[in-house]
């Protein structure tokens, strides 16, 4: 009798390994497995070494808290970068910061003039170009596979990480138990080194623009804006703080865990971060099935349950199996939970911001880990390490309370593909990208029946105006002709109008076409001005051409 095979194993197989198919993918993975081996043998060896030169519980978990840091500080930037200006160049500087770094680290080490707060400083130096790489890096996977394998795309870089993760730190315990600290930093420096090739080697193709690029001021505010007016990513964003805050507890802690509760040394804290990877790996293998039978939402409602129970366990746990085991599944709640973020925020940016909304998902990631690793750090050394572990794993069930008004979800395969918009009407005099601010009116005739309907709808698409660059935006109706609606909004300048009209997708099609079915006639009636303050001069009439009119309502 011959048995079925399972249908689920091909589904599988291709969902997880689908963006190996493409080669930079491939390189770059393998880059990304040598240089996390490096950075967690990094953990293990500055959070070890800090738990040797002091007894604060509180200094230990600060480790956490300066690698964590910069990403609350620069993380903006960088996305901003990232979006605005050649991803492989930041990505090489960053890398580039990061060796630099970590081999004046291993220097210091070497030479026994390590202190608690040179350790700290070159962790944070460290973290700075991880939070300058990070928004690059992810962005970037968009430009390696098709849109349609970002997810398992996101999954295959948890899974490599992780499988770091499980190996690396039980190597790192055995590296600083017989060779010190500063030999895991000088294997940390040596793992930037297949990176920065692959960077070097990598030669993405760009699409050329005829815009001019946009200021680094003006691109985060633009990112701000654009993730502000996103309910959809507040609610990612919201969901991710409550979640890291508490979870943090479980690295932040590991080391005092280790020497205090279990009475080991550096090689049984390398064994927890063993299990912890090992259960992060598991995460990643089991996210393409889980995604596939529940929704964002209800995962990770239910992985928050989980990480309650994990911290619990970890806090009143009588046996060293237990205590690896609730580490095992705090590891498989952590990726599991935050690459559905990650993926969350990226499949649901269109591609003109998506470093900058990157960028605040791990804004929000990294300062939840900051604030939850100082917080932790400070109940243990005030309560003692049980009670602040059983204290966050109450705090990971306050998602429950707030999931009915902030639910997690992903936007629709394509609908944040660019909407091509018809070529913009020429101006009748000449504009200078300098030029502004510049003022749109659309006027809409709306049957009195429908108004009540168009002032919902037309409020929303000046929801999607504000948040792709709109200012001032207003919608008045006319009192003296009551059927008359006038839309009113500016940019800044010619070349911010221009931006402007690259940024609307085909989700936003939905509302302006529900406005057209609500007016009176197909097209709302399009007008173009330049601000004239005194004393500035006329704008004239060289190269007239026909006045810009009938434009479809949202592209103006």
């Amino acid at each position: 009798m011959t048995s079925t095979p399972d249908p689920r194993t091909p589904r599988w197989r291709q969902g997880t390994l689908a963006p190996f198919q493409h080669r930079v993918f491939a390189t770059f993975w393998w880059a990304a497995l040598v240089s996390s081996f490096g950075g967690l043998i990094q953990t293990v060896g500055a959070s070890w070494q800090m738990a040797t030169i002091t007894d604060s519980p509180q200094m230990v978990a600060l480790v956490q808290t300066a690698g964590a840091l910069p990403f609350f500080f620069l993380s903006l930037l960088a996305g901003a970068f990232a979006d605005t200006h050649d991803r492989r160049i930041v990505m090489l500087v960053s890398q580039g910061v990061m060796l630099v770094a970590s081999a004046a680290l291993a220097g210091i080490a070497f030479a026994g003039e390590v202190t608690p707060g040179s350790l700290l400083l070159f962790t944070f130096l460290i973290g700075c170009g991880t939070a300058s790489f990070a928004p690059a890096w992810q962005a970037s996977i968009g430009e390696q596979v098709p849109r349609e394998q970002v997810p398992s795309a996101i999954m295959a870089n948890a899974f490599g990480f992780n499988i770091a993760r499980s190996v690396g730190p039980a190597i790192g315990g055995v590296i600083v138990a017989t060779l010190g600290a500063a030999a895991a930093f000088l294997i940390n420096t040596l793992s930037y080194l297949g990176m920065l090739a692959t960077l070097l080697w990598w030669r993405p193709k760009r699409e050329p623009s005829t815009l001019p690029r946009e200021p680094l001021g003006s691109a985060v505010a633009a990112g701000l804006r654009y993730v502000w007016l996103s309910p959809h990513l507040i609610a990612v964003l919201l969901r991710c703080l409550l979640f890291t805050v508490p979870l943090s507890a479980v690295p932040a802690l590991m080391p005092v865990v280790a020497r205090d509760l279990l009475g080991g040394g550096a090689q049984t804290y390398g064994l927890l971060l063993g299990g912890f990877g090992v259960g992060a790996m598991a995460g990643a293998l089991s996210s393409a099935a889980l995604r596939a039978r529940f929704s964002s939402d209800r995962m990770l409602l239910g992985l928050c349950a989980v990480a309650s129970l994990a911290l619990l366990a970890i806090a009143y746990s009588p046996w060293a199996l237990l205590t690896l085991s609730a580490h095992f599944v705090a590891g498989f709640v952590w990726t599991l939970s935050l690459a559905t973020f990650n993926i969350a925020v990226q499949m649901s940016s269109p591609r003109w911001v998506t470093g900058r909304t990157l960028a605040m998902y791990q804004t929000f990631a990294f300062a939840g880990m900051a604030a939850g690793a100082w917080i932790a750090g400070h109940l243990a050394t005030d309560l003692g390490v049980r009670p602040a572990l059983a204290l966050a794993g109450l705090a990971a069930l306050s998602t429950f309370v707030v999931a009915r008004w902030l639910p997690v979800s992903v936007a629709r395969l394509g609908s944040l593909d660019p909407h091509v918009v018809t070529d913009i009407q020429p101006p009748a005099v000449e504009m200078d990208d300098s030029t502004g601010p510049v003022v749109v009116t659309l006027e809409y005739r709306v049957p009195l029946s429908n108004a009540q309907t168009f002032a919902a709808e037309v409020n929303e698409l000046g929801r999607i105006r504000r948040r792709d660059g709109a200012r001032a935006w207003s919608v008045s109706q006319d009192i003296d002709d009551p059927l008359l609606w006038v839309e009113r909004f500016e940019s800044p300048t010619w070349a911010d109008y221009l931006r402007r009209h690259t940024r609307p997708t085909l989700a936003d099609q939905a509302v302006r076409q529900r406005i057209v079915q609500l007016i009176e006639g197909e097209r709302a009636r399009v007008r173009r001005f330049v601000e004239r303050p005194a004393g500035a001069e006329p704008l004239g009439n060289r190269g007239s051409r026909p006045d810009p009119v009938d434009h479809t309502p949202g592209h103006g």
